[in-house]
């Protein structure tokens, strides 16, 4: 970005304080460049870092540490990102010009989409403002309910407490225009218009940075105001929210609702979401973790808040013993992701269960209930309701859709592209993301998922049994399927592509001792069988052995490693609980054994 070991890098810095209205990040800045001109060479080696690029935009919009600089999160680049995306949808737009804007409570958040309905006020559009932190499913489920053409949401999800985020949806007339199939409506977008607003965004700063759109004619003070001239998203929407999740019940078939819940929302926004849902939903016995319950962006009582990390289920677990609870519920801090965890009797101990096991329980809770509701959208690739999830999670759905006559769709990773999928009632990703209502929310959803699942908990009680006994019963019907992962840490994000590299000039021909029969490279072919995903590709290698164990090698999009999904599969020798308990202990000695395989097979220590 700036030549190095030259005067350049200290001018491109100290243009970028010009433009910066943040006086937090304009100050951290000017006090480095005074130091480097004053031949601190440690100062001039922070600069040369924070200027060595710019932050780059992807089908996840932005996700970064908070902080001065183009590589950085911060509101000079979010109002230059703003102005980029600006021009790229006015220019695809005639008219009907409307953005939702929703936010998270992250730090600075608030200023970030405060930030991005300036820019697009004044630029004459339609704004639609959240009028508090929420939910992100909430503001994915408000694209369709405006028929907005772009939805923005600041968020970084569960990524450690400086980080933020900004995530782009596409919807309206801007979606119809780019996918005239209508199935990208509402939905985050996909390659290669991630490409297209990067390059736009590039663009519209240029060389000085000084994007039109995203220079504000005066530095602003330093408390960032809620901008006028814009409409407010208020407690309406979060009652229709709250109607449409309480429609997805099914108290005919599922009356019951004694069923004691901790909750807890990881000091994030989904606290009163859930809790006020499950309440409208008949669960009045749900005990909240108060110590994580109202949002917190310093995150407390989490160094990494996600629900799947070590730990962070501690205080939940704590609560569920000391009120013997029957279920245990964790959002992350947006709210789009749920685990569960459920006291385990053979083991006398609470167990949380995985992202496959929480997609196999809703996925066939969902299939015996059928259809959630009249009105599925129907095309001419496939008239009857299907469910899906993505390649890297467990073959297991597939199987019992297959079994009831339903449609099965496998998509690459993301929801991105399951929400794309026609006539799809129930999708999930292993990494324990549900959507149990894609009529009205394109993307996880993990404030409507609590409810469903909450639901099903409920009805086991009634009949005597628990969730381990459904997924035994699972098992007994489509064999014992158990998942896990290898990660490979590297360096850098340059190095990415090299272990996938590796594998493809040598792939291994045995995984633990079981021959490979088929190898899969979604680089260069699409997913098998799958009309839907045909035109797509992703950098994947998927590995299936001759016993029916799989391990997809595939590197993160986000972060410095390689995750190695593994799954295996054992067909108990008849429905007994024994057979299926001794099938069980069978795919777990084996997963450990691929564990250890691909460890071997990847160099890991």
């Amino acid at each position: 970005m700036a030549e190095l070991g030259s005067d350049t890098l200290l001018k491109t810095v100290e243009r970028w304080i010009e433009l910066d209205p943040d006086p937090s990040t304009r100050a951290e800045l000017s006090e480095l460049l005074d130091d480097a001109r004053g031949g601190g060479q440690v100062a001039y080696d922070s600069l040369e870092r924070l200027f060595a690029g710019r932050l780059a935009f992807g089908t996840a919009g932005l996700r970064a540490e908070l902080g001065p600089g183009p590589l950085r999160m911060n509101r000079l680049v979010v109002r230059q990102t703003a102005a980029g995306l600006l021009k790229y949808a006015t220019g695809k737009l005639a008219s009907a010009r409307r953005i939702v804007i929703g936010f998270d409570a992250r730090y600075q958040s608030d200023e970030f989409a405060f930030d991005t309905a300036e820019i697009f006020r004044d630029a004459g559009w339609d704004v639609h403002l959240f009028d508090q932190p929420g939910p992100t499913p909430l503001l994915a489920r408000q694209v369709l309910v405006q028929d907005a053409d772009v939805g923005v949401m600041v968020t970084a999800s569960h990524n450690p407490p400086r980080d933020n985020g900004y995530k782009v949806y596409l919807g309206g007339e801007l979606s119809r225009h780019l996918e005239p199939d209508g199935l990208g409506v509402g939905a985050q977008i996909v390659s290669p218009v991630d490409q297209d607003i990067a390059q736009t965004i590039e663009a519209v700063v240029g060389e000085d940075f000084a994007a039109d759109a995203a220079a504000p004619a005066a530095l602003p003070a330093a408390e960032v105001s809620r901008p006028t001239g814009v409409h407010t998203i208020g407690e309406e929407a979060r009652h229709s929210y709250q109607r449409e999740a309480v429609e997805l019940l099914d108290p005919q078939s599922y009356p019951h609702r004694d069923l004691t819940i901790v909750y807890t929302a990881m000091h994030g926004v989904g606290g009163e979401a859930v809790t006020d849902l499950l309440e409208a939903g008949g669960f009045t016995e749900v005990i909240a973790v108060k110590e994580q319950f109202e949002p917190d962006p310093a995150f407390p009582t989490a160094d990494f808040p996600n629900p799947e990390e070590d730990g962070a289920l501690d205080l939940a677990l704590k609560a569920a013993r000391d009120h013997d609870a029957d279920l245990v519920l964790a959002n992350d801090p947006d709210a789009d992701r749920l685990s569960a965890a459920v006291y385990d009797t053979a083991a006398e101990s609470w167990r949380q269960l995985s992202g496959d096991e929480i997609g196999a329980l809703l996925g066939r809770h969902i299939l015996e209930r059928g259809p959630l509701r009249d009105g599925w959208q129907t095309t001419e690739r496939d008239d009857k309701p299907v469910i899906g999830n993505s390649v890297v999670s467990s073959r297991l759905l597939g199987k019992l859709a297959e079994s009831r006559g339903l449609g099965h769709e496998e998509t690459l990773t993301g929801f991105k592209w399951l929400a794309r999928v026609p006539n799809i009632i129930f999708g999930y990703e292993e990494a324990i993301g549900f959507d149990v209502d894609p009529v009205h929310v394109r993307d996880k959803d993990g404030v409507s998922a609590a409810l469903i699942f909450s639901e099903l908990m409920a009805d086991l009680k009634a009949k005597g049994t628990t969730a381990i006994d459904a997924l035994d019963e699972i098992a007994a019907e489509a064999g014992v399927h158990v998942t896990g992962q290898v990660t490979i840490r590297v360096d850098d994000l340059s190095q990415l592509g090299e272990v996938t590299a590796a594998l493809r000039k040598a792939p291994p021909a045995e995984i633990a001792g079981d021959a490979v029969v088929e190898s899969l490279d979604l680089q260069a072919v699409p997913l098998p069988g799958k009309e839907f995903t045909a035109a797509k590709s992703t950098d994947a290698l998927i590995y299936l052995t001759e016993a029916g164990h799989r391990v997809i090698v595939r590197p993160s999009g986000t972060e410095p490693k390689v995750k190695c999904y593994l799954e295996a599969v054992a067909v108990p020798e008849s429905e007994n609980s024994s057979a299926v308990s001794d099938a069980r202990t069978d795919a777990e000695t084996h997963l450990r054994l691929m564990r250890s395989s691909m460890q071997e097979i990847l160099g890991k220590d």
